[in-house]
């Protein structure tokens, strides 16, 4: 997780302050848990959680 956040989030932007950094952050935290495709899973993590509900 480490490394993908540096490479894809904070090597790319600029900070104004701590506080928008904090704000970024969070934002790229929930986009990786909820929106970023993994590359394993071909699908987002709640397509595969929806899709793994449903066949069950």
């Amino acid at each position: 997780f480490f490394g993908i956040m540096k490479s894809e989030f904070l090597y790319r932007k600029e900070f104004e302050s701590v506080e928008h950094f904090k704000m970024e952050l969070e934002k790229y935290i929930d986009y990786y848990n909820t929106k970023r495709i993994k590359a394993k899973l071909k699908m987002s993590p709640v397509q595969y959680r929806t899709h793994f509900y449903q066949a069950a």
